[in-house]
């Protein structure tokens, strides 16, 4: 079984805070050494309250999901004799509201534009399988009741 840790961090400064006007910046620490400035999302949260230079846990989510996709798609795409030189997933999450009136990520829409290298090609139905697969085995897929799709971008 495997672990898999973060860390994080915020803390008050100066802020009264029973006014809810605190900072909702703050920093997340991974065990490989990276620190990536965080914080609630400014459609949520207004500036300046908010950092839009964070990365908010909508976002994060997000590209957690076309993460693991890709990473999936790579190896399979690998193993099946085809050379990927570049993807790009230009991945969009949709807001919405569940029975209970809550928001959450309803659906993420990962639209991956990949670029093959030598003659071996994927054909449509090949591409199909290889995301297919993708999707049915991403870690982060498998854990989640989002509606994900991919819309493949030539």
């Amino acid at each position: 079984m495997h672990h898999h840790t973060a860390q994080v961090s915020w803390s008050r400064k100066d802020a009264v805070y029973s006014d809810h006007r605190y900072s909702r910046a703050h920093v997340w620490r991974f065990d490989g050494g990276a620190e990536v400035p965080a914080s609630s999302s400014p459609l949520v949260v207004r500036e300046p309250m908010s950092d839009p230079r964070g990365v908010d846990p909508e976002e994060a989510f997000i590209a957690s999901v076309s993460s693991c996709h890709m990473l999936f798609f790579l190896d399979f795409a690998s193993r099946a004799g085809f050379v990927v030189d570049s993807y790009v997933d230009d991945a969009v999450g949709v807001m919405g509201k569940d029975e209970e009136g809550y928001e959450y990520v309803e659906a993420i829409e990962l639209r991956p534009e990949i670029a093959f290298a030598g003659d071996k090609r994927p054909t449509a139905e090949e591409l199909a399988h290889l995301h297919h697969r993708s999707h049915d085995v991403c870690f982060i897929a498998r854990s989640v009741k989002t509606k994900v799709t991919v819309t493949v971008r030539s």
